[in-house]
This record gives structure tokens, C-alpha cells and sequence, in this order.
């Protein structure tokens, strides 16, 4: 499971106790429908957060739930309903922890966060006195923004959206689903309609959000969350790349959206990879050197030998010069 998904899941379960502390006997379709997440999405994280609890882990430790498809009810907390008192390492890690996400655009309010941070910074002994101002939070992005209030509103969102691999700039109505961390990066999963498919909108990217005044309706498969976080979708319409990439050159598969095909003897891998424009494609694969080998297609396969050519040209010009 990805970091991204492993994130929204803990923020979840973690808001679960007191939301049904607040809401006992609310049946699963009920409480899945405000939580945004499936029914058999909800049992599974009910099943997931009974085995919770604090250190110990005997009875009078874990969280005790009493839950069914008709009705859900918390019967011991175990202490999620008091207020916790952090060590001063446990709010300083805390502190680590809100920073690193406030500076994520749209992965939480800036306001509310910088707020969270001052109050416990207030609350570690010897640090800022609790009356003393609190600095101000950063400026959110009009765009970021918006894309949070429309999220927030279940509203649709016409996007102007930098793409890095096509290198342009396109316009698109978008039906929002959720915002995700994938790779220290905040994307906004939307349904775009230009496209018909779900997909990843980064969100320091969007150069412009307009909310609309429409419903956002997302196909019911869009928004399983489990099927939608893929970044780079399969699109058959963009073209394919087949590359040989040498064993010692393995980072390359964890740090680009590669597909793994098959592995030669000698160790190196067979991949693809979709691409948008074949000048991008091939000014990346010529950063990689003799580590990645281009297979396939051929006007990739050509388009790279030329940079190449073109490359040791210039060298060869410099030393005569």
C-alpha cells in the first residue's frame, strides 16, 4: 500500500471513534456514505481499528466495537475520547509532522494547521508563552483553494492545468474525488470529463480553479479509492516505450511509472513506459546514459540516436576549439 493511501486511512480510523461516539447505532450505510468510503471499505477499517489500541494490547486496552451492517457503537474508547497529553518529544515530532504537511499544498487548511502548531508549541515547557502572537500562516493558493472549497462542497471544477511530460498547458472540467499525497507530492484525484478516466491533477500545477455551480458526479467506480491512485493511467491513446534497463540501474523503475515486463539472465529489465511527446521522452532517456536502452519504437529509437549524435558533435567541437 502506498504512502498516500496509507495516510488517508490513518486519518480516517483515527476520526472513527469519536465520530461514532457521537453518532451511536448509525447503520454502515449511513456512516460510510458521510465518511466517503465505501460500505465493505467501512468493515474493513472497523476490522482494522478493533485490533487497536495502546500498549499492552489485552482487553482493557484495545478498542471494543460493537458493529454490523445495521447498526455500529463504540463500547470502550480507549481514551480517543479524552485530550492527550503530549512529552515534549511527542509534540515536537507532532510539530515535524503538521510542518511537513501544512507546506503540502492543499493537504490541509494553512490557517487551521499554523493554528494546531502555535497551540502546541505554547503547550511545550519553556517554549513560546501561550499569549505570545503567533506567526502568521502562509498565503494559500487562490487555485489550491478553490480546489479545497469545491472538494468540500461536492461542486464541479473547470481546471487550467500545466502537464510537465505533454510540456502544455490545457483547459478541463473536472468531477473531484478526494486529494491524496503521492510521493511528497498533493494531487487532486478528479474524474476529468475531456478524458472519461480518473486521474492525478498535481496541485502546485493548476494554474487556475474555478469552482462551478454543478454538482460533481464521479462514476461510483472513479471513486473507489483503491482503483483510482494509480498516477500515470494505462492510456492506450499515448504512445509506449520499451527499455532495457541494465541491473544496476534499478532506481529507475522506483522513480518513474514504469511497467516491469520481464527480467534477462544477466539481471536487467525489460519495461514500458507511456509517454507524451517524443522530444521529452528522449531528452529524459538520454539523462539516464548507457544505463537504459531504448527497444522500441522506432522513431524513439531514432530520435534518441540523433540527440546522441548531436551531443558528442558538440563535444568534439569544444575540444577542437
Amino acid at each position: 500500500m502506498s504512502g498516500g493511501r496509507l495516510s488517508t486511512r490513518l486519518s480516517r480510523l483515527l476520526n472513527m471513534v469519536p465520530y461514532f461516539l457521537a453518532n451511536p447505532g448509525i447503520s454502515a450505510q449511513e456512516a460510510a456514505a458521510e465518511l466517503g468510503v465505501s460500505t465493505k471499505q467501512l468493515m474493513s477499517d472497523l476490522n482494522q481499528l478493533w485490533m487497536c489500541g495502546l500498549p499492552g494490547y489485552g482487553p482493557g486496552d484495545l478498542i471494543d466495537l460493537s458493529f454490523s451492517e445495521e447498526s455500529i457503537e463504540v463500547t470502550f474508547s480507549a481514551g480517543i475520547d479524552r485530550p492527550l497529553r503530549l512529552t515534549s518529544i511527542e509534540a515536537t515530532a507532532l510539530l515535524v509532522a503538521l510542518r511537513s504537511i501544512a507546506d503540502l499544498p492543499g493537504m490541509v487548511d494553512p490557517t487551521a494547521a499554523h493554528a494546531a502548531m502555535a497551540k502546541i508549541e505554547a503547550a511545550i515547557p519553556g517554549n513560546r508563552p501561550a499569549d505570545a502572537p503567533a506567526p502568521g500562516a502562509p498565503v494559500e493558493a487562490p487555485a489550491v483553494a478553490a480546489v479545497r472549497h469545491a472538494l468540500a462542497a461536492g461542486h464541479a471544477l473547470r481546471l487550467v492545468y500545466y502537464s510537465a511530460s505533454r510540456d502544455a498547458v490545457s483547459e478541463r472540467v473536472v468531477d473531484p474525488i478526494r486529494i491524496v499525497l503521492v510521493d511528497n507530492n498533493s494531487y487532486l484525484q478528479a474524474w476529468c470529463r475531456q478524458a472519461e478516466g480518473a486521474r492525478l491533477f498535481r496541485l502546485d500545477r493548476i494554474q487556475e480553479a474555478t469552482e462551478l455551480d454543478e454538482p460533481a458526479r464521479p462514476p461510483h467506480h472513479a471513486t473507489d479509492e483503491a482503483a483510482a491512485l494509480d498516477l500515470f493511467s494505462d492510456d492506450p491513446s499515448v504512445p509506449l516505450a520499451r527499455l532495457l534497463i541494465r541491473p544496476d540501474y534499478g532506481w529507475v523503475l522506483e522513480q518513474y511509472p514504469m511497467h516491469r515486463m520481464s527480467v534477462r539472465p544477466d539481471g536487467s529489465v525489460e519495461a514500458t513506459m507511456r509517454f507524451a511527446t517524443l522530444d521529452w521522452m528522449a531528452r529524459l532517456l538520454l539523462g539516464f546514459g548507457a544505463g537504459v536502452t531504448v527497444l522500441g519504437p522506432a522513431e524513439l529509437v531514432t530520435a534518441v540516436r540523433e540527440r546522441s549524435r548531436a551531443a558528442l558533435a558538440a563535444y568534439e567541437n569544444l575540444e577542437v576549439a
